[in-house]
């Protein structure tokens, strides 16, 4: 699927699998144990998790302390690889900005497209 023509609702169905599958890296009932524990403990539902991006570290910080930057990490790789984007990695970049940058690149690769 390339992220050409994405609508922002089709974006964000994009990074919630791709935040799904990261997480199912750990095993599917850990995974179905984080969103629990996400939307229990923080009030944040997984459905919303895609729009608040910040609250999500910060939750994945509570939970996992240090391990938070790997898990960040493999987030954003599976993002890219489902918008068919070359993954970039970066010392220090968190999950957000990652996906900032995956948008950015989404939006200048259709106008790219667009104008050729």
């Amino acid at each position: 699927m390339r992220g050409y023509g994405l609508s922002p609702d089709d974006f964000k169905k994009t990074l919630l699998n791709a935040i799904e599958e990261g997480l199912s890296s750990l095993g599917d009932s850990s995974m179905e144990a984080i969103f629990y524990h996400v939307e229990d403990s923080f009030q944040l539902r997984k459905e919303d998790i895609p729009s608040n991006l910040t609250e999500f570290k910060q939750a994945l910080e509570r939970i996992f302390g240090p391990g938070t930057p790997y898990l960040e990490k493999i987030i954003a790789k599976c993002l890219y690889e489902r918008l068919e984007l070359d993954f970039e990695e970066a010392e220090f970049v968190d999950l957000a900005t990652h996906v900032d940058d995956a948008k950015k690149r989404i939006i200048t690769e259709v106008e790219v497209k667009q104008d050729g």
